[in-house]
């Protein structure tokens, strides 16, 4: 797993961040940064979701106009669609959640050797259960009024943790691959990684287990605490991309040297 094109190229140092500077942190360092660039930051998000359940639930009467979308899913089951949508519940459920990540963790420690590294998916997991377990416990929004598909977890409906879940971990897989070389396996990585959470959504949707908003916010919550996830660690990337800038530019300027006087010779490496 190495870097397929530049990161200058991509301009995208957030992504490539853990490439640009692979330096290895002092365990303390790194607990400190979780801290205060993942940590801190999510109990303010929290305060967010907490707010904007109240809301739902107290000001807007638990806005229940959003059971006509839970309806029409009900309305329009099939034998097929039963089976399929409990897949991708079961994929967004927290003990499937837990086994995958733990084996993206494992394979992103062996491919890079970085323990700082394959800790960001157990980190973005870890976030959003703490936001989403401890907001729905003060939240308390009801579920749907339909039939519901599986059996009510003791969480309340807001918001979805299915979805929340589904969310940070295959978000963070999508960044992940972008350290695949081969290109078609990286581009098909990426997308089915990006799709999961959504088809995770809308399964839940389907099932009757959540409203609209329960599963916009859940994937609100799982895209902001893989963002914190991923960004938890004080990296020297604009250092780092500028030396590899002066690298490359050194390594032209002599393959241009070499033409002009008419030498064959290739620039070491």
């Amino acid at each position: 797993m190495t870097l397929p094109v530049t990161a200058e190229s991509r301009g995208d140092r957030f992504v490539h961040r853990y490439e640009l500077d692979p330096s290895r942190p002092q365990v303390t360092a790194a607990l400190r940064d979780a801290g205060v660039r993942a940590l801190a930051p999510a109990v303010l998000w929290w305060a967010v979701v907490v707010a904007s359940g109240l809301v739902i639930v107290h000001v807007l009467d638990g806005f229940r106009t959003e059971d006509a979308v839970d309806r029409w899913f009900a309305h329009h089951r099939t034998t097929t669609l039963d089976t399929v949508s409990a897949v991708f519940s079961t994929i967004g459920s927290t003990p499937y959640a837990i086994g995958a990540c733990v084996l993206v963790a494992l394979l992103v420690l062996w491919r890079t050797r970085q323990w700082w590294f394959a800790v960001v998916a157990p980190l973005a997991l870890s976030l959003q259960a703490l936001v989403f377990a401890s907001s729905a416990t003060v939240v308390g929004r009801s579920r749907p009024d339909v039939v519901k598909l599986d059996d009510s977890p003791p969480t309340s409906s807001f918001p979805s943790g299915h979805t929340s879940a589904s969310s940070a971990l295959y978000f963070t897989v999508a960044l992940i691959a972008q350290r695949i070389e081969h290109d078609v396996l990286r581009r098909t990585v990426t997308v089915v990684a990006l799709l999961v959470p959504f088809c995770v959504a809308t399964a839940r949707l389907y099932r009757g287990m959540h409203a609209p908003l329960d599963v916009t916010f859940g994937l609100l919550n799982g895209t902001v605490c893989m963002v914190l996830a991923w960004g938890y660690l004080r990296r020297d990337v604009r250092a780092q991309q500028l030396q590899g800038t002066q690298t490359r530019s050194a390594a032209g300027r002599t393959v241009t040297s070499s033409v002009v006087d008419g030498s064959t010779t290739s620039p070491s490496t």
